[in-house]
């Protein structure tokens, strides 16, 4: 046998498996239930397959993880025990923060509380030091105060611990030595520097997203530790062993332990990264990718094939500053809960029944009423199909638990309450893609949506006919979708700094004097993770505002060398992008640069989707019946398929169900399925 990559998505109720033999070109997949309590049983579960078929340890030479456990632990409150150090004169900016109500329903909240702080007051300490806005010295660090911080912290208990000194970003120096002597007076606690997590400007930012690492670093450090052993204790001891990141590429096992914070987004990040390569290789090049799992549902656009990006998200009311892929998240899965409130009104979400107990119609006890179990009752499951075959679904135990739980309360059928359930749960969703498109200045009708995990088709047909959008794309391994973007996924290093200056004043030498500086960080970076000079590329960008501005709009450089002509068309690109995302720009006005960025990039041997000819087969070979199911309102007979046996070219009209390992694809009256060379299924409105 050949060499293995093996690339493995944690999900709230499934864990996604795919094995790529590299000298064959061959992907194949595995799905197993989450183990929530320690995700590496599960993941092990999956490395155990692999080896159940013949495969010998050590041929298994590339191993990568889409993880949740960073993102759990901030959700859930379990990270660990966190201290704060700041400058004299500035513990209130983590309690003021931003001064404001965030946007959106909160808004509307009269009793809107503002998220418990990971780093309370009485964990909080100040240090005599200060550096002005130039990065000069004006006064220096008195240790004294930093060795009282360090004994109050242990003395309480603190694991971890958050360094952010007034513009650290300009003059790192304090930061080091306060680090060197927490080290020795707490020689077990982990620390985290702002000038090294964000060594840029805005000082609420830089701390919110300091603290965050410093809550997640040990949590990341345990698992990553944990993980790293057992694969080596099953005979998996290759050294490339990745993390997925928030920013679309890969970082290695000891890189991640360091930098927790990004990997919030590591997730729903390898979707996206599916999408571009998509976008690439069938020449649909503007996509919206929707990835509907057990207890989430995750939406980005794609515009000419580039993934769009977020400098600052917000995660359970708390910001994270760093450069992740733009990603709308809303609790919505095939798990989530419905119910009738005291008031009489159908409400689902945003509680889910996870893996365990899981909807009524998995037979694990779960009584409650889930959007799958909406989904049974209205015919488009198999009792006997569902992933393969492996795991049978109990109808009964779906429609009694709707009828029970939504039916009986207001009045109506199973099929009503289930029609209900979908409909809302739709809307909840269509509004996530609304957020990302059409509401940025984006026409959803020159879109197509690209639908994956293990509920996304189910639900796609629908959704993209509600908003207008071309079409539906469904890949080759819906259900694994984002497993499949972690083996497309490079590894990727972000760097950034803030020199602030009027472009005007600014000259191509000292732009690319900044671009070089952050250039040779990646490299050395990345030169010490093994990689050759030959796999090695970099991403600019320019953080710009018009001056006076109170926020930055990141530009794509398509180079870190320029001249001052270079720099006015980049102004001239900033004042486009300005327009597109809010309608207006101002050409006559001065254009500060902000933050220098760049990306290096490891490049990992590339993998393709494989592409097929026709084998001439009929489409009756993938025939498995007909049965009914509930279309607009009405029972009609669908015609059921199966995926794996459908070739490229045939055409499947609705209403139809077409059923695979790792996913359900329900096609409504009016559209038409049709079989790329891909195999990825392309539903259309009928012409």
């Amino acid at each position: 046998m050949g060499k293995f990559r093996i690339t493995v998505d944690t999900g709230g109720t499934f864990t996604d498996v795919v094995y790529y033999d590299e000298e064959r070109g061959e992907i194949s997949i595995h799905k197993l239930p989450s183990t929530p309590h320690d995700p590496s049983e599960a993941i092990l579960g999956g490395v155990q397959a692999l080896l159940d078929k013949g495969v010998r340890p050590g041929d298994i030479e590339y191993f990568c993880h889409g993880t949740t456990v960073g993102t759990n632990a901030l959700l859930e409150s379990k990270g660990a025990l966190t201290g704060l150090i700041v400058t004299e004169g500035f513990r209130g900016i983590y309690e003021v923060g931003e001064q404001a109500i965030p946007y959106g329903p909160s808004i509307f909240n009269m009793f809107y509380e503002k998220p418990r702080k990971l780093a309370p007051q009485s964990l909080t300490c100040e240090l005599k030091e200060r550096v002005d806005f130039r990065g000069r010295v004006l006064t220096a660090l008195d240790e004294a105060s930093v060795r009282a911080a360090a004994r109050h912290l242990k003395r309480k208990g603190v694991k971890s611990v958050a360094v952010c000194l007034l513009f650290s970003f300009l003059h790192p120096r304090h930061e080091q030595r306060v680090r060197a002597i927490l080290k020795d007076e707490m020689p077990e606690v982990s620390v985290s520097l702002s000038c090294e997590v964000l060594p840029q400007i805005r000082e609420y930012f830089r701390l919110s997203t300091t603290v965050i690492n410093a809550y997640l670093q040990p949590v990341l450090e345990r698992y990553i530790a944990n993980l790293g052993r057992r694969l080596e204790g099953a005979g998996v001891t290759s050294k490339k062993r990745y993390i997925m990141q928030s920013n679309g590429g890969t970082s290695t096992f000891e890189s991640t332990a360091k930098k927790a914070v990004a990997t919030v987004l590591s997730g729903p990040a390898g979707g996206m990264t599916a999408g571009v390569c998509m976008a690439r290789a069938t020449g649909y090049r503007d996509l919206i990718t929707f990835d509907m799992g057990g207890t989430s549902c995750d939406v980005a656009l794609i515009k000419d094939a580039q993934p769009s990006f977020a400098s600052r998200v917000s995660i359970d009311g708390r910001v994270i500053a760093l450069p992740m892929m733009d990603i709308n998240t809303v609790s919505a899965g095939g798990g989530t809960i419905a119910r009738v409130t005291s008031q009489g009104m159908l409400e689902v979400g945003p509680d889910s029944a996870g893996a365990l107990p899981g909807p009524a119609c998995y037979g694990r006890g779960g009584e409650l009423p889930t959007v799958t179990d909406a989904n049974m009752t209205l015919g488009y499951f198999s009792e006997t199909n569902f992933l393969g075959g492996r795991m049978a679904l109990d109808r009964a135990s779906a429609v009694r638990a709707v009828q029970d739980k939504v039916g009986t309360p207001l009045g109506m059928s199973a099929v009503q309450a289930a029609e209900g359930i979908v409909r809302i749960i739709n809307v909840k969703m269509e509004e996530a893609i609304k957020a990302v498109s059409s509401m940025r200045g984006y026409d959803l009708r020159d879109f197509m949506l690209v639908a994956f995990g293990g509920a996304g088709p189910l639900h796609s047909s629908q959704m993209a006919r509600d908003l207008g959008m071309k079409g539906v794309i469904v890949p080759l391994y819906p259900g694994v979708n984002s497993a499949i973007g972690l083996l497309q996924a490079d590894v990727k290093h972000d760097h950034a700094m803030s020199r602030l200056k009027v472009i005007a004043d600014l000259g191509g030498e000292e732009a690319s004097g900044h671009f070089a500086a952050l250039a040779g960080e990646a490299r050395r970076e990345l030169l010490d993770e093994g990689f050759g000079e030959s796999q090695i590329r970099y991403q600019w960008g320019l953080d710009m505002r018009y001056v006076g501005q109170g926020y930055e709009i990141t530009v794509a450089v398509p180079s870190g060398v320029l001249s001052t002509p270079d720099l006015a068309t980049v102004r001239s690109l900033f004042d486009d992008t300005h327009k597109q995302l809010f309608g207006h720009a101002a050409p006559g006005e001065q254009v500060e640069v902000v933050t220098y960025r760049v990306a290096g990039i490891g490049q990992v041997p590339e993998v393709s989707m494989p592409r097929f000819i026709s084998e001439g087969r009929a489409l009756a070979d993938a025939h498995l019946g007909a049965r009914s199911a509930r279309f607009g309102g009405a029972d009609m007979k669908a015609q059921v398929y199966q995926r794996e046996r459908l070739d490229v070219g045939h055409e499947i009209k609705g209403p139809a169900i077409v059923e695979q390992l790792d996913t359900t694809l329900v096609i409504f009256p009016g559209q038409v399925a049709r079989v790329d060379a891909w195999k990825n299924l392309i539903v259309t409105e009928e012409t």
